[in-house]
């Protein structure tokens, strides 16, 4: 059969590659700052929707134009001009995007749907409201489900994680994806409860004289300090970098920063350690932290001596 009405181009407020695009420029927002900055939450919000958006309309472009009140939108997501006046096209609120996405990709399930309307629920209410949405959220609770969601969108259009945040944030993506699925490292909790039970029958004059060991010890360690979860006491996470050093000249100083992913924990207070970030996620102790060094600029940016090594030379001739 002729068709004599051709369609032209999808339009770019539905067409999945203009969509990804949309997504991949706020994800390269967010990926500029601090893991725990409240801003890197918004833009994952913002990324996830476009992402989201990108995965449906790559099934077809006309699942994401509204078709429930006009025919109009569906019509120009087609690729034809509609007749309608004072026409702007309309797409599907973001909790029908993830609905619909539910349905139709298998391993989008209805916990990842959940995930998305809650995360960009909060982005509505940072927004729309005087709400400060995403203040005190810790990324442990939001990061894992948000890479999780993404990996298995950017999936179904044959793209990996990799091509979205790049490989340094994707090595780490895959290292959280992990620790939240690890269920194994749930046996966690009972060590804690152990450790908790141990120090809450030491006397209280020893419990007060080891947690002040333990606040002292932990000044003079490398890593990053937290409070204990089994006895309160200051303890110690440490882990590998995952991200380049950040430097900032001001005053005369060099400030640098660099952003870690824990994988260690230990507490001299009341022997507790964890290994392993899977574990480390269970108690809640698997965001990203950064350490910060200073330095002279002046000694920072002198040139390397070539001589440091050599023994002075006093042979007199």
């Amino acid at each position: 059969m002729k068709k004599v009405i051709q369609p032209g181009k999808t339009p770019a407020t539905c067409d999945p590659d203009a969509l990804y695009l949309k997504a991949e420029r706020y994800v390269q927002q967010m990926s500029a700052l601090d893991s725990d900055d409240w801003e890197y939450a918004l833009w994952s919000s913002l990324a996830i929707e476009l992402l989201a958006r990108a995965a449906l309309a790559n099934v077809s472009p006309a699942l994401v134009a509204e078709g429930d009140k006009s025919w109009s939108s569906l019509y120009h997501a087609l690729g034809f001009t509609p007749n309608e006046e004072k026409f702007f096209p309309k797409s599907i609120p973001i909790s029908e995007v993830f609905k619909r996405l539910s349905a139709i990709l298998p391993d989008f399930t209805k916990e990842h749907e959940n995930f998305g309307l809650q995360h960009t629920g909060r982005r509505n209410s940072e927004l729309h409201s005087g709400e400060p949405a995403f203040d005190g959220i810790k990324g442990s609770t939001w990061q894992p489900r948000f890479y999780q969601a993404c990996e298995i969108l950017l999936d179904s259009m044959g793209m990996t994680l990799m091509d979205f945040v790049g490989e340094d944030e994707a090595n780490v993506a895959q290292k959280l994806i992990a620790a939240a699925v690890d269920d194994s490292a749930k046996a966690v909790k009972g060590e804690v409860e152990a450790h908790k039970k141990v120090w809450l029958a030491k006397p209280e004059q020893e419990r007060t004289t080891l947690g002040a060991q333990a606040a002292v010890w932990a000044t003079r360690q490398s890593g990053h300090r937290v409070d204990c979860p089994a006895c309160g006491s200051q303890a110690l996470l440490s882990g590998e970098p995952v991200s380049a050093p950040n430097q900032r000249l001001s005053d005369g100083e060099i400030t640098e920063t660099q952003e870690y992913l824990p994988n260690q924990f230990e507490c001299i207070a009341c022997g507790l350690k964890i290994a392993g970030l899977s574990r480390l996620a269970v108690v809640g102790l698997s965001d990203r932290y950064k350490k910060t060094q200073f330095y002279d600029a002046a000694e920072y940016y002198a040139p390397k001596d070539d001589w440091v090594g050599y023994e002075d030379d006093n042979n007199e001739y």
